[in-house]
């Protein structure tokens, strides 16, 4: 992974610092925030930040009922209806940010099926790094008939 060393002590200090905050925290992405994933070979992906948790996905399921249920157990059970029927609009009440370094390539597949809200690194204003994503000779393939 192609991360400098200044870089990285910029991770270790936002992943150090401390916030509160009256909106849920889910414990699974605090424990990831920051970290970096790597991806292929210069690629890595890291969550910066995120808003809600599976309570805001139930509560706009059943937003026309005028309050949720009680039990987890029901709310776990309308979220497995929810991905099993594609209704997928309840699950757009939450968002991930996310840092991410990709080939050219992927992120335009991101832009064409948009995917995301993107600010990109600018090559107009930056010196960009002398590196290319390469494939292994067996994940090569002919292009899609």
């Amino acid at each position: 992974m192609s991360l400098t060393d200044a870089q990285r002590a910029e991770i270790a200090a936002h992943a150090q610092e401390t916030s509160s905050t009256r909106r849920p925290t889910v414990p699974a992405l605090e424990a990831m925030l920051y970290e970096p994933q790597e991806v292929l070979d210069h690629g890595f992906l890291r969550v910066i930040d995120y808003m809600g948790d599976d309570s805001a996905i139930v509560q706009a399921a059943r937003v026309s009922y005028g309050r949720g249920t009680r039990k987890v157990s029901e709310d776990a059970g309308l979220i497995r209806y929810l991905m099993r029927h594609r209704h997928s609009s309840p699950f757009e009440m939450c968002e991930m940010k996310f840092h991410v370094k990709l080939p050219i390539f992927v992120a335009r597949q991101w832009i064409r099926h948009r995917m995301a809200s993107v600010n990109e690194y600018s090559a107009r204003y930056s010196i960009l790094d002398s590196e290319f994503y390469i494939p292994a000779p067996d994940h090569m393939a002919a292009q899609s008939a």
